[in-house]
């Protein structure tokens, strides 16, 4: 098998972030999916919850929480072959390729899913991505799901790095994608509407997930996204595994 090296992010006990657990987000809610979180990300978003994937000492990049990470002890890089040992022990029924922005290496991506497929046999294989990184062909034919979240505004990020038109487009035209926008303000579903008008997407394969890393905050904005995806036949989506084991690695 390949001794291809991958970076990963790692664990609360400095593992590789492959984990076992519910999706907890978009169409595959509470679905079993085995995660592998890669590390690095194209974007910056100012409230992400994965902030130890990119946001290291020294770089220029705002967050929220106002915290720095240590590039080395956050990443650890295995083989292929060791990456699909560990899903295989899972005896996975689908997997959730994620990030950090897993299209940075997209590269190895194809390799990665044939080993797990060779170790694990037949999988539901997923992969999570802000949609600024256009999928290639072979990746596209691999992959049964892409669920692909663009940063809208209110991120932090600038509009002509998140929102790629060439890109989104290409997903747009895969059958496998679904997208899915963080809300955290009714204004900011205008966005959303306009991005998915020049899509040409159909609103059921549009998702709008409240911003929020605590079950108040997820529950007030809750209420009222609701009706905003009942006006425009958009669909709604929770965050799972924040009510179910809190903003932690590894679920």
């Amino acid at each position: 098998m390949s001794d291809t090296l991958i970076r990963l992010a790692v664990d609360d006990e400095g593992g590789p972030e492959i984990f076992h657990s519910v999706q907890g987000e978009g169409v595959s809610t509470g679905a079993p999916r085995v995660f592998i979180r890669l590390s690095g990300c194209n974007l910056h978003c100012k409230w992400c919850d994965t902030a130890y994937t990119w946001n290291w000492e020294g770089t220029p990049f705002q967050h929220e929480k106002d915290e720095k990470f240590d590039l080395s002890a956050q990443t650890i890089s295995l083989s292929v072959s060791e990456i699909a040992d560990r899903v295989a022990a899972f005896q996975p029924v689908g997997i959730v390729i994620t990030g950090g922005e897993p299209l940075l290496q997209q590269g190895r991506l194809p390799e990665i899913i044939a080993a797990i497929k060779a170790a694990a046999g037949p999988v539901w294989v997923e992969i999570e991505t802000n949609g600024s990184i256009k999928p290639g062909a072979e990746l596209a034919r691999l992959v049964n799901q892409f669920n692909v979240s663009p940063k809208l505004f209110h991120s932090g990020n600038d509009t002509d790095l998140a929102l790629k038109p060439e890109s989104l487009t290409v997903f747009a035209s895969l059958p496998s994608t679904w997208f899915k926008f963080v809300i955290g303000e009714p204004e900011d579903i205008a966005e959303v509407d306009q991005l998915v008008r020049h899509l040409k997407v159909g609103a059921d394969r549009v998702m709008l997930m409240p911003l929020g890393t605590d079950t108040p905050t997820l529950r007030q904005r809750s209420a009222w996204l609701t009706d905003e995806c009942l006006k425009r036949g958009y669909r709604f989506s929770d965050r799972l595994h924040i009510h179910l084991f809190g903003d932690t690695r590894g679920t």
